[in-house]
């Protein structure tokens, strides 16, 4: 979510690490690796850059065309040459793909695919890309979009049908939002061959700035909407997961919560990750909203990504905000046993966006995120070390 700027930003002792789990890079052969990443928003000056770039204008209070996204990222950072390749968005990311080599990949896709011009004026932000340019996430080999946050319907319900329908025209698929309430709660499964079946669940909680009308309902489109984390919201999310769950599987629930900024991660946030993963069997808690990253925690060797921070954006040429390096981006890869849902590792990546293209962050990039996830994982029993090439380890009592 975009807010509250002037323009739309919307191994220790007792530790457990990847070495003696026997984890590494590339996946081990009795586990399933997944790649998680936080916000995807491949649209407004991102999408602007591709090769249909859609209807450039906004309804901001300071901008009024998508463009002025991209000059002001050029006046930063250098020229952008257009149109880009779908590749360039994705740069060194795809190198880490094919020498992570991920079962699964999924992303928090915070765009509207759409050529709908119902903005929902209630907003002051919105995001769209051109159905045309939605061959991004093919050229990232996404698998899964979860939908339920704050954007997908910035662009009314015809903006999210259509969203809807050109990610399931590519085979991507989508659980969090759908044409009825039913559609939009349901899971998907992805079955990884020889290994077991990923369960990917999505929920956008009203603490993400989410309004319950946006809410899915019986012939009316929407999101699968969380008012609160409450016990009837943990009650919700138990039922979804043990009726879809079976044994071997890994159920991924993937919350969009919190605010934009800021490092504090709530007492009700941490109590509710605990009881899905001891009363639901979720076995990887993945949230996302901030723009930065924040603590990891690992419960009964489940991991609990409390905000794993924007990883595609058009932010680069926006001031403000800036002692949370935002510009900074993770890529997680855990990797979980299916036999038994506990993770083996968890290996990060450290990226940078650079002229509105994934880079491999720099030598100083990698020790802030070291740093600053060390300091905002220390009260959640974890830390991270630095491996090979840069990588950051998770290591958990």
């Amino acid at each position: 979510m975009m807010g509250g700027a002037a323009i739309g930003l919307g191994g220790e002792a007792g530790f457990v690490n990847a070495e003696e789990s026997g984890s590494s890079l590339a996946p081990t052969s009795n586990c399933i690796t997944l790649f998680l990443a936080g916000d995807v928003m491949a649209g407004r000056g991102v999408d602007q850059i591709l090769p249909s770039p859609g209807d450039p204008r906004l309804f901001e209070p300071f901008l009024r065309s998508a463009i002025d996204y991209v000059k002001l990222t050029e006046q930063k950072a250098g020229r952008i040459p257009r149109p880009v390749e779908f590749t360039y968005v994705w740069g060194d990311a795809l190198d880490e793909w094919a020498r992570v080599r991920p079962d699964v990949r999924i992303v928090n896709l915070e765009t509207a695919i759409t050529v709908s011009n119902e903005a929902d004026l209630r907003k002051g932000i919105h995001y769209r890309m051109h159905p045309k340019n939605a061959a991004v996430l093919s050229a990232a080999g996404i698998d899964c979009c979860v939908l339920a946050n704050n954007h997908v319907l910035d662009w009314g319900q015809s903006g999210l049908t259509e969203t809807l329908q050109t990610l399931r025209g590519l085979g991507i698929q989508t659980t969090g939002a759908g044409r009825d309430e039913a559609e939009a709660a349901a899971p998907i499964a992805i079955d990884v061959p020889y290994k077991g079946r990923v369960l990917v669940f999505s929920w956008a909680v009203a603490s993400s700035g989410v309004t319950r009308d946006w809410s899915a309902r019986a012939g009316y489109p929407g999101i699968n909407f969380l008012a609160n984390l409450l016990p009837r919201s943990v009650d919700e999310v138990v039922r979804s997961v043990r009726q879809a769950k079976r044994p071997g599987d890994i159920a991924v629930a993937s919350f969009h919560w919190g605010g934009n900024w800021g490092f504090r991660i709530f007492e009700d946030e941490r109590e509710f990750a605990h009881r899905i993963i001891d009363e639901a069997g979720v076995d990887i808690v993945h949230g996302h909203s901030s723009h930065h990253v924040k603590g990891i925690e690992v419960y009964r060797d489940r991991p609990i990504i409390y905000g794993s921070g924007d990883l595609v954006n058009d932010y680069e040429g926006i001031g403000g905000y800036d002692k949370y390096r935002s510009e900074l981006a993770l890529m997680y890869f855990p990797s979980i046993d299916p036999a038994t849902g506990q993770m083996k590792s968890l290996v990060m990546t450290p990226m940078e966006r650079r002229r509105m293209s994934l880079r491999r962050a720099s030598e100083e990039g990698e020790m802030w995120l070291r740093d600053t996830l060390n300091r905002e994982s220390e009260s959640l029993g974890a830390q991270v070390t630095v491996g090979l090439g840069g990588s950051l380890n998770l290591q958990w009592r």
